[in-house]
């Protein structure tokens, strides 16, 4: 899925100029903390349906990402409705949900490393998700005006590299995650093409099944710690 005006460039017939760098972002535990989203929304649960009732939410939530592919949050509240009781649980918690402040949620040093790095080149955010509540997410974070509009979201962005080329064409792209899975795969399609960026952050980067991939190109420890120099130094070291 891609935002903004790539339908309508579409429509004319035409496509935006070839960049010498594209700087591609996920969204979740590499620019915003969702596993802290997360602990809030577990306790809220709780709070509003009991343990029971939550443990069940968790248990739905798990069969649609099966099912689709990627986490429906409020597809797996909607399922949770019952017909034997009021609903008022269920709308508070989507309220939490679409009401949630996401920018308290953004890693500190975030915004300054997509401010610090358009001056390589522009910065695109490329996250897996949902139609409709990762881009409110995007949005309430402040990220999509920060890189403004430049945003697509796929169900698995790993696979839609040609897509993503059409979108931004470029000699060179960037691409930061917290996954190695991810970046790991899109290093096998765009070989020398793509420099990769792992910051050790969130559950996956703990998780000794979801590191066991090769190496990214760049490793560092924080978002905030991204800037030109890290990037130049790679580039040097590569040619």
């Amino acid at each position: 899925m891609q935002f903004r005006w790539s339908r309508r460039l579409r429509a004319r017939g035409k496509m935006p100029d070839s960049d010498d760098l594209i700087l591609l972002f996920d969204c979740d535990n590499t620019l915003l903390d969702n596993d802290a989203l997360l602990e809030d929304l577990r306790a809220r649960m709780v709070d509003e349906f009991g343990q029971i009732d939550s443990d069940r939410y968790w248990v739905i939530s798990e069969a649609l990402r099966v099912e689709l592919g990627y986490v429906d949050y409020l597809g797996a509240l909607q399922r949770l409705r019952r017909k034997d009781r009021s609903d008022a649980p269920v709308m508070r918690m989507s309220s939490f949900l679409i009401d949630y402040p996401f920018s308290s949620r953004l890693y500190p040093g975030a915004l300054e490393a997509l401010r610090r790095l358009r001056a390589m080149g522009k910065t695109v955010i490329v996250s897996d998700g949902d139609a409709v509540f990762q881009p409110h997410k995007i949005k309430r974070a402040g990220l999509w005006a920060e890189v403004r509009g430049r945003v697509l979201i796929y169900i698995h962005k790993e696979t839609m590299l040609d897509e993503i080329a059409k979108c931004y064409p470029a000699r060179r792209y960037v691409m930061v995650d917290d996954k190695l899975r991810i970046l790991s795969t899109m290093k096998q399609r765009w070989e020398s093409r793509l420099t990769t960026v792992f910051p050790r952050q969130g559950h996956y980067a703990r998780d000794p099944a979801a590191i066991a991939y090769p190496p990214a190109d760049v490793v560092i420890e924080h978002i905030g710690d991204l800037n030109e120099a890290v990037l130049a130094a790679r580039s040097r070291s590569a040619r």
